[in-house]
Formats: structure tokens, C-alpha cells, sequence
């Protein structure tokens, strides 16, 4: 059985001996076959001169031929037993003439199952006249689309050529280089200059048109979108600017954003030059675009700083929403709003902790994934158990004005480079060496290695949160015996975040009764609400008090779209309403395939299936 690496213990590859530096791919994509063929090239740097193996990270990739690129030497391989969740360790041996730098061409192509990329037919999607297709890498499917060392602890840069048919538009999470003609295809090059890691390496290839939204992003999307998503993002360059107040210059050339067809499982995902975003985020009136905020930040926090592993996965995600919540607060000119911001995440944190259990050892801010799929581990832990640690740390050195400088120093240091916790933590202690008795006050230990809540709750300001418990307490409290003392304009004031709020704080009370949920319904309009975070809890709300107008709805909604974050708690409430279990175990067998690969495996495991 082939071993995992010592530093990574979701990747065969061994970087310390052999590292990959940069890679050329050349592709065709094959919308009969679903498959993408061609080369990749790995030009490799030998690290230990008596290293005699390149290893690298593959899953169901048909390899055809391996080569020395400048001699043109056949190169032997061998392919590891496939393990289901970390693939098959392709272990190729050089040439017994080693030098310092050489190139490794691969000839392969990938399976019609490939874990990383979603095949649409043109009824999937919404011109109706085009196939689609995208990629998805994070964290450990890079290996299925191409054999590479897939560990955040490696960065590559990459250029590409992808050949794709008529009326098809191929992007990637690079710059674009230009593109040709050639008989019945077109050939699209890109160039990454600055080093990534595998799981930020994305394609995209439909029938898509952009629109300019600032000096140097555009938004993309099929045609009967791209208009409303121009509006939607129309403040993009004034979060760029912001964030680079924060963080420093943004170093990437390219913003652009590419909203995707409904299958894709995530808010956002921020491949370099091309975030990729979920048409959930289209309200219509701008409310949800927090997320771009979030997506912004990671060309610092997770980009340009990685974590070395998905064990420091935290790194990448807890800067990242600790940084975005300063940025919407700067945004939105609201007292409090990062604080109303963090209370909504604590509130989802400790959902999925009680979800997940309080002992799950998944739940660790520093979890140990010996063994363990990253997709497993995903949660919103790394995300807001991180933030409210950092949250922590600031208000121990002073406050914002002592730790946004940090923030910029911590960047820079470390741009370009990936690293651990315990590489943070030395940081953090060398650059407050004036507060050494601070630091050793807190309690390392409680914070990254103790499942459950975090050891400490920060006093976060609830002053825009008062509307909210004041609404929510007056529903519970109000008998429906008695006449009904809400008015339509009750919600008037309040603004969607604390909608939202206000509902999250109802969905942590008792099931409510139905004749109340119609009540609501009746005064608010929420069923036609189409700010999709609202959308989301107003039909949690109606499943957990086993209201019947609601299954229809929430089971629509599950299959119209295949964002993780909504599909698997309304796939979890039907589990735990018995008699709607089977009715919802059918609707997920009959939509999984068009499901994204990450969302149908982890909703398959919510519904308890093959168990």
C-alpha cells in the first residue's frame, strides 16, 4: 500500500525529495466523452540528489505515456492501489541522468467520473443550447484532473492551452493570454505567473459573455445573467481598494468574477483572476454580496498565505472572515456591523457544533486528518472558530489600531509561501515581543486541539441585534388564541442581515406552531422573498415544525440549486422528520447526479445512505 507524505497526510507526494515548480498543460475538452485529454507538463526541481522517484497525486486519470520532455527518454511509472478517497500514488523513476531542473511530460486523460469537474448538458443550464462545464479542486480533486504533487504546501505556476468548440468560452484561474482559431475549434492560453497552489488551478468552459464592472474586473456568465450580475457586483473596485487597506497591493492583475450555473456547491470558491460564485448570491438589490467580500480577501489570506495542510485549514479561512467582516463594516458605514456580522457566525457555529457533536474531534480548530478526507472535515469551524480566535487575539493586543498592522506584516512575511499554525503563532509572538506575558496567558491547547466551542466568547456589541430578539421574543410569547398584535411593516426597518438574524433566533427557540408560521407568512410575504439566506431559514423554520405547505418548496429548492451551505441542513431536517425521510432519501437519488461530486457525497452521508 503507498504511503502518505509525513508533512501532509492527505497527499502521496514528496516535495522534500522532488518538487513540481511550475506546469504546462495542453488540453482538449470532450463534451461527448466528458473527459479533459492531453499533457501536463511538470518542469521539477531535484531537491535531494539521491532521490530517484518523482511522486505525484493522481485519482482514475488513464495515463498514456510519460516522458523526459528535452530528451524525450520513455520514463518508467508505477500506480499505486487506489485508495477511495486520496486516489493512486503515480511514482515515476527519472532518468539515471539527474540534473537540477528537468521537464516530466504526461500524456492522460481523465474519467467521465473525474471528482473535480461538472458536466452540464444544454438543458442544464440556462441558455438551453450549450454545454457547460466546471471545475471544483478544493481541497484534494486537483489529482483527478491532473497528476500534480495536490498538497497546499506546493506552489506552481502554470500556463495553459485548452482547445473547446464553437460557441464555447473557456476561462481559468489565470490571466488570459489570448486565443486562436483552428478549423472547427478554439484554442484559449493562459499564464498564472504567481506560484499557487493545485487546488486553485480552475476551468470553466459554456456559452459566456462578461461585462465590465470596474478597471480591472468582469463579470461572466451565460447571456440571460450577465446583466443582472453586473448590477449585482457593481461595487467590486470599491472592495479591492478596500481590502488592499487592509492587506496590501493586490498582486494578481485580474479580478473577475464568473458566476456559475446553480449545481456549484459553495458561496463562492476564490481561484486567482476568476472567483467563482453561485447565482444564489443574485437578490437583486445587492444584500448578499458579502461574500465577494470574502472572496476578495482570500488573494491575501489563502492565496498569497496558504496553509501547508487542510489540518491548518483555519489559516486560509479564519483570516479570511476575520479580514472580510472589517471590510463589509468599512463598506457599509454601519456602527456595529462587524460585530451584528460575528454574532450571526458564532449563532452558526454553534449550530454545527451541535450538529457534529461537541466531542467530534473534526470540530478542532487544528484538527488531526490522518486518514480522514478534507471534505469530511469541511464545516463552518475553520471559518468561525478561526475568526473568533483572531477576534480573541486583537482585543488582547489592544484592539484594531495594534492588530491590523500585524495583518500586513503577517502578508507580507509570508507572501508566496505556505505555512502552519505553529508558524503563526511564532510570528505573532515575535512581532508582539513587548506582550510575551499576553501570550502566555492564553491557552493554546483549548484553542486548537479541544473539540467544541471555543474556550472564550468575545463581548461582541448586540446593538443592531435588540430589533431582532425583541421581534423574536414576541412571536414565541404571543398566544394565537388571542388577537394578533403584528403589523405588515414590522419588517420594514430592519435590513436583510437582520431578517436573517431574526429568523436564525427563532430557529434556535422550540419548533413554532404552524398557525403562527401562516401568520407570518400572511403579514411578511416570506414565501416570496427572494434573498436566498432568507429563503434558506424561512423554509428550515417551516420543516422543523413538520409544516406541510413547506415540503414541496424546500425540496425545490434543493434541487434548483447545490449550494452545501443550504442543501445539507434542509437535507438533515427531512432526516429528522421521519415521515418525510424516504420522500427526501428519493428526491437526493434522483438529483445526485447532477450534483457537484462534493455536495452529493457529503449529503449522502447527512441521509445516512449506504450505511
Amino acid at each position: 500500500m503507498s504511503r502518505l507524505s509525513p508533512a501532509d497526510p492527505n497527499s502521496y507526494s514528496r516535495p522534500d525529495q522532488v518538487m513540481v515548480l511550475s506546469l504546462h498543460l495542453k488540453w482538449d475538452v470532450d463534451f461527448s466523452r466528458k473527459v479533459v485529454s492531453g499533457t501536463a507538463t511538470l518542469t521539477v526541481d531535484h531537491k535531494q540528489k539521491d532521490a530517484t522517484h518523482l511522486i505525484l497525486d493522481t485519482r482514475d486519470l488513464t495515463i498514456k505515456s510519460v516522458k523526459d520532455e528535452e530528451t524525450g527518454q520513455v520514463l518508467q511509472y508505477t500506480l499505486g492501489e487506489a485508495h477511495p478517497n486520496f486516489g493512486s500514488q503515480m511514482k515515476i523513476t527519472l532518468s539515471s541522468i539527474v540534473k537540477k531542473q528537468f521537464k516530466v511530460q504526461i500524456e492522460y486523460e481523465t474519467s467521465p467520473k473525474c471528482s473535480a469537474l461538472q458536466w452540464l448538458a444544454p438543458e442544464q443550464t440556462a441558455g438551453k443550447q450549450h454545454p457547460y462545464m466546471f471545475s471544483q479542486c478544493q481541497a484534494i480533486h486537483c489529482r483527478s484532473l491532473v497528476p500534480c504533487q495536490d498538497t497546499p504546501a506546493v506552489k506552481i505556476t502554470y500556463t495553459a492551452e485548452v482547445n473547446a468548440s464553437p460557441g464555447l468560452v473557456v476561462l481559468m484561474s489565470a490571466l488570459r493570454d489570448g486565443e486562436q482559431k483552428k478549423g472547427s475549434s478554439t484554442t484559449f492560453r493562459f499564464r498564472q505567473p504567481v506560484p499557487i497552489p493545485s487546488y486553485l488551478i480552475a476551468i470553466a468552459v459554456g456559452a459566456l459573455e462578461s461585462r465590465q464592472v470596474g478597471p480591472r474586473s468582469l463579470v461572466w456568465s451565460e447571456k440571460e445573467l450577465v446583466e443582472k450580475a453586473a448590477f449585482e457586483f457593481s461595487e467590486t473596485e470599491t472592495m479591492l481598494k478596500t481590502a488592499e487597506s487592509l492587506c496590501g497591493d493586490y498582486v494578481w492583475g485580474q479580478y473577475d468574477l464568473l458566476i456559475l450555473p446553480p449545481s456549484f456547491p459553495y458561496g463562492g470558491m476564490e481561484n486567482p483572476c476568476l472567483t467563482f460564485v453561485t447565482p444564489t448570491l443574485l437578490a437583486g438589490d445587492r444584500s448578499l454580496t458579502d461574500v465577494i467580500a470574502h472572496e476578495i480577501t482570500h488573494s491575501w489570506t489563502g492565496n498569497l498565505v496558504t496553509n501547508s495542510s487542510w489540518q491548518d485549514f483555519w489559516l486560509n479561512e479564519g483570516f479570511t472572515k476575520f479580514i472580510e467582516r472589517k471590510i463589509v463594516e468599512c463598506l457599509h458605514e454601519e456602527k456595529n456591523a462587524r460585530h451584528f456580522s460575528a454574532l450571526g457566525g458564532w449563532k452558526e457555529l454553534s449550530e454545527c457544533i451541535r450538529t457534529r457533536g461537541e466531542k467530534d474531534p473534526l470540530t478542532c480548530l487544528v484538527p488531526d486528518l490522518t486518514g480522514v478526507d478534507p471534505d469530511d472535515a469541511f464545516s463552518t469551524v475553520p471559518y468561525e472558530k478561526g475568526h473568533t480566535f483572531l477576534w480573541y487575539l486583537e482585543t488582547l493586543v489592544g484592539g484594531p489600531s495594534e492588530f491590523e498592522p500585524f495583518l500586513k506584516a503577517y502578508l507580507d512575511k509570508f507572501k508566496y509561501q505556505s505555512i502552519t499554525s505553529e508558524i503563526f503563532r511564532s510570528f505573532l509572538l515575535e512581532y508582539f515581543v513587548d506582550k510575551k506575558d499576553v501570550f502566555d496567558a492564553v491557552d493554546w491547547e483549548a484553542w486548537w486541539h479541544t473539540p467544541g466551542m471555543p474556550p472564550i466568547k468575545p463581548k461582541f456589541d448586540e446593538e443592531l441585534a435588540h430589533v431582532c430578539k425583541n421581534l423574536r421574543k414576541r412571536w414565541v410569547e404571543w398566544d394565537p388564541a388571542k388577537k394578533c398584535p403584528f403589523h405588515c411593516d414590522d419588517l420594514r426597518n430592519m435590513t436583510s442581515n437582520q431578517v436573517r438574524e431574526w429568523l436564525a433566533q427563532l430557529l434556535e427557540e422550540e419548533p413554532l406552531p404552524v398557525i403562527k408560521l401562516e401568520k407570518m407568512d400572511e403579514l411578511y410575504n416570506m414565501s416570496s422573498r427572494n434573498n436566498s439566506e432568507i429563503k434558506f431559514r424561512w423554509l428550515r423554520l417551516g420543516l422543523k415544525a413538520h409544516w406541510n405547505n413547506s415540503v414541496d418548496e424546500a425540496l425545490k429548492f434543493v434541487t434548483e440549486q447545490g449550494r452545501m451551505k443550504f442543501v445539507r441542513p434542509i437535507y438533515r431536517d427531512f432526516y429528522e422528520w421521519k415521515e418525510m425521510r424516504q420522500q427526501a432519501v428519493a428526491v437526493y437519488e434522483a438529483n445526485k447526479d447532477s450534483m457537484m461530486h462534493v455536495a452529493a457525497y457529503v449529503v449522502a452521508k447527512d441521509l445516512h445512505i449506504n450505511e
